[in-house]
């Protein structure tokens, strides 16, 4: 749920068109070359101002429909996010920025081919946003007691919210990919006390996705243990609303998580053709997401048969 990608430019060599994450690499990389003698002030100016230019550049990557740009971009974007981090370990907009590029990037194109390598970079992601949070002054948030646990988040206020957003996001990402794990399973209580704070505090924040996160919560446990489909239908409608039909992604999830479940082929097939006749840059922030909805839409419906059997 938690995408968030850079947009690099094309140049042409011989004919061919290729990444020009090479040259920017470069060029960051000699912009940071100086942290390994300075003092840390001077880091911290320097990890500032690298900062700020990514996110100039992140947030054009937004409007970015090349998603093989994005892929291989990617990997070269994380080791430099780990190293402002070691330069600046403190900066909590930096830990919440790693955390979800780490899970965006496992969700969007890794995970689906390797799984083992996608745990590996929701650990990533969960270990950095659970950083994010304690810097946020919520402390142990994995060793506490589940009622502490709750009671730590009534201090938590609206400015807080897209901590507690990611940090959810990114741990239940995590959990998905761990459900072999007794550990990992225990932790989910955790999660959905995250989200419905973020219901209490801002459930409109990013498109209503608490709203698609308990949607697919009541959605996929059996009754006995606490799901029911249609509350799971409510919060799924209401993130479409929330949404205003620009955020497509949600019309994933309720395809595959609900109408899946309740067997439902004609809503299955119907919401997953809305994404397809959507224009991916119907909002350019959004011009990504969208575009990793399309596919994923395309996917889904070529099992269909597989799925209502």
């Amino acid at each position: 749920m938690c995408v968030k990608e850079l947009q690099v430019p094309t140049i042409c060599n011989g004919g061919k068109m290729r990444s020009s994450w090479h040259w920017i690499w470069i060029f960051l990389f000699s912009f940071l070359i100086p942290l390994q003698s300075a003092c840390l002030p001077s880091k911290k100016m320097t990890v500032g101002s690298v900062g700020l230019l990514l996110e100039e550049v992140a947030r054009s990557s937004y409007k970015q429909s090349d998603l093989r740009i994005i892929r291989e971009g990617m990997p070269a974007y994380l080791m430099l996010i780990d190293g402002m981090i070691e330069a600046w370990p403190n900066n909590e907009q930096l830990l919440i920025g790693a955390a979800q590029s780490y899970s965006s990037f496992a969700s969007a194109f890794v995970e689906d081919q390797d799984k083992e390598y996608a745990k590996l970079l929701h650990g990533r992601a969960k270990e950095y946003a659970l950083r994010s949070l304690e810097k946020r002054g919520f402390k142990k948030p994995i060793q506490r007691s589940l009622e502490s646990f709750e009671a730590g988040l009534k201090d938590l206020e609206k400015g807080d919210v897209p901590y507690i957003f990611w940090t959810a996001a990114c741990w239940g990402n995590w959990i998905s990919l761990n459900l072999d794990s007794m550990e990992a399973l225990a932790e989910l209580p955790r999660v959905e006390l995250m989200m419905r704070r973020v219901l209490e505090l801002d459930e409109g924040y990013y498109y209503g996705g608490a709203h698609i996160f308990m949607g697919i919560w009541f959605a996929s446990r059996p009754k006995m243990a606490g799901g029911d489909l249609q509350k799971a239908q409510h919060h799924f409608l209401k993130a479409l609303d929330l949404g205003e039909g620009k955020f497509l992604m949600a019309y994933i999830y309720y395809a595959n998580h609900y109408a899946r479940r309740v067997f439902d082929k004609d809503l299955f097939t119907s919401t997953l053709q809305t994404v397809l006749e959507a224009p991916a840059d119907i909002s350019p922030e959004l011009t990504l997401l969208n575009t990793v909805a399309k596919q994923k839409a395309k996917d889904l419906l070529n099992r269909v048969d597989e799925y209502f059997e």
